[in-house]
């Protein structure tokens, strides 16, 4: 959730959470993330690293991408960080590749739907009938 929380707050868009516990052995959790730009993608990945390694005490055990900044990968052993530019993204379309995990709710996602909800325009109650002027 922190890694999630930090590309959050750096800008980072249609941020998925995947728990792949069910899945595969090899790591508990995907994390999905896009940016606009190298240079958003860049920071994303070195804010993560910061928050994950220099406050939590994770290892990161590898980078793949970061100078090519298209696809970044972070491999934190049980957390697996995915950093895509939108064209990539969509070509490998990773969250149907691995459509049987399980999404985790991120905290941003509900408030988000909460707003859309908020400005969505009242359905009108009033009588739309013609007053004849057709």
């Amino acid at each position: 959730m922190a890694a999630a929380q930090t590309a959050h707050d750096n800008r980072g868009t249609e941020i998925v959470l995947l728990d792949m516990r069910e899945l595969t052995p090899v790591f508990d959790y995907f994390l999905l993330a896009t940016g606009s730009s190298r240079r958003q993608l860049h920071a994303i990945s070195e804010e993560i690293d910061h928050i994950l390694e220099g406050k939590l005490g994770d290892s990161r055990m590898g980078i793949e991408g970061y100078r090519e900044s298209r696809w970044i990968l972070l491999d934190y052993g049980n957390v697996v960080i995915h950093l895509f530019d939108e064209e990539v993204r969509g070509f490998y379309a990773l969250e149907e590749l691995w459509s049987g995990a399980t999404r985790v709710p991120l905290p941003w996602d509900e408030e988000e739907r909460d707003e859309d909800r908020d400005e969505a325009p009242a359905a009108d109650s009033t009588d739309d009938a013609s007053d004849g002027d057709a």
